[in-house]
C-alpha cells in the first residue's frame, strides 16, 4: 500500500522560498520505477502538474510557469520527495499535492493527473504580495 504525506506548506511573502516534503511509504524504488509529481490546485482552477521526477533515471520535468524557480528532488534513502520553491509569486498560491504512479519506463511521458494513482492529502501554500 503506497501512502504519501506532504508537509512544509505555509505563508510567505512574494520573493520568498518554501520547501515541501512528501514522505512516501510502500514505494519500492530499488525494484520498480515510479513517476512522482507535484501538482497544485488554486481555488476555482483545475489541478495542474508542477514538477515530476522519474525514480529510475532522475529525469525531471517542470511546468513552464515554475521553470527556473522550482526544483524537484528525491532522497531515496529517506523515501522523501521534495519541492524547493524559490522566488515565489502570489500566483503560486494553491494547495499542493504529491502524487505517484508506477511506470515501466525511465521517463514520465504522460504527466497528467489522470494517470497518477497515489495521492497525498495536500499542503497549503499562500504567497502574499
Amino acid at each position: 500500500q503506497v501512502q504519501l504525506v506532504e508537509s512544509g506548506g505555509g505563508s510567505v511573502q512574494a520573493g520568498g522560498s518554501l520547501r515541501l516534503s512528501c514522505v512516501t511509504s510502500g514505494i519500492i524504488s530499488n525494484r520498480f520505477k515510479y513517476c512522482m509529481g507535484w501538482f497544485r490546485q488554486a481555488p476555482g482552477k483545475e489541478r495542474e502538474g508542477v514538477a515530476h521526477v522519474n525514480t529510475a533515471s532522475s529525469n525531471t520535468y517542470y511546468a513552464d510557469s515554475v521553470k527556473g524557480r522550482f526544483t524537484v528532488s528525491r532522497d531515496n534513502a529517506e523515501s522523501t520527495l521534495y519541492l524547493q520553491m524559490d522566488s515565489l509569486k502570489p500566483e503560486d498560491t494553491a494547495m499542493y499535492y504529491c502524487a505517484a504512479r508506477q511506470t515501466a519506463y525511465t521517463y514520465c511521458g504522460d504527466r497528467s493527473q489522470n494517470v497518477y494513482k497515489y495521492w497525498g492529502q495536500g499542503t497549503q501554500v499562500t504567497v502574499s504580495s
